[in-house]
């Protein structure tokens, strides 16, 4: 009996670091290994298969995918880009994923969540409002600029506008090499440019009140705005 007591507990301990090990990327179990291209692939794994270690070479740990900045050419008059392991082999297996963002003056990039990953943002110009919801409907935001970061946890909706007079470009890192998106724009809500002005006026709002200390603050009134 007492051996049997033993046993079960062994196996729910196992089982609990198992669940817990899911819960995240897993780690990696040798020094690297560099995905082998999407359109190269011939067996689908939760992830990616690793190159034959005889062909890796030092430019799969390098990318120029975030050299240049992306289109703001839109109604949002911003661009975001992810760049995880398909595109950075070298990423592969390390849980980790990077992202440029640029936004034009007044530019917004909608309230948007990664349902696979913390983010982490590093301004390296401009002055921006950013903040994220939790599941208790408060709302933490704050005013950064060049040189300062900022952290969306993991699966919270957060928005990034920008408050100053000049474009503003961030870099940004996810705990997962395909942290996934799941945004407004890709929904079927009002993208009018008249629903938009709403949301940035509504953000600009709640921003403000930073100004009198107030560093989280619930959002009422922010479901009446039609996306």
């Amino acid at each position: 009996m007492k051996y049997f007591t033993l046993l079960s507990s062994v196996f729910f301990i196992i089982v609990f670091i198992s669940i817990k090990v899911c819960l995240a990327d897993r780690d990696n179990l040798q020094d690297s290994c560099p995905a082998v291209p999407p359109e190269k692939q011939n067996i689908f794994i939760n992830g990616l298969p690793c190159k034959n270690p005889e062909n890796i070479t030092a430019q799969d740990f390098k990318t120029s995918e975030l050299s240049e900045a992306g289109s703001t050419d839109n109604i949002f008059c911003s661009a975001m880009k992810i760049v995880g392991a398909s595109e950075f082999p070298g990423l592969n297996t390390l849980g980790l994923s990077i992202g440029r963002t640029d936004i034009d003056a007044g530019g917004l990039v909608t309230p948007h969540y990664h349902p696979r990953a913390t983010e982490i943002i590093f301004v390296t110009k401009g002055k921006l409002v950013v903040g994220f919801l939790d599941t208790k409907n408060q709302l933490f935001q704050k005013f950064i600029c060049a040189g300062e970061v900022f952290v969306f946890p993991k699966a919270l909706f957060h928005f990034i506008l920008n408050r100053g007079f000049e474009a503003a470009t961030i870099i940004s890192v996810y705990s997962s090499q395909n942290p996934g998106l799941v945004s407004f724009t890709s929904a079927p809500f009002d993208n009018t440019l008249e629903s938009i002005e709403k949301l940035k006026m509504r953000l600009t709002s709640l921003s403000a009140s930073e100004i009198h200390n107030v560093n989280d603050l619930s959002l009422p009134g922010l479901d009446n705005i039609h996306f």
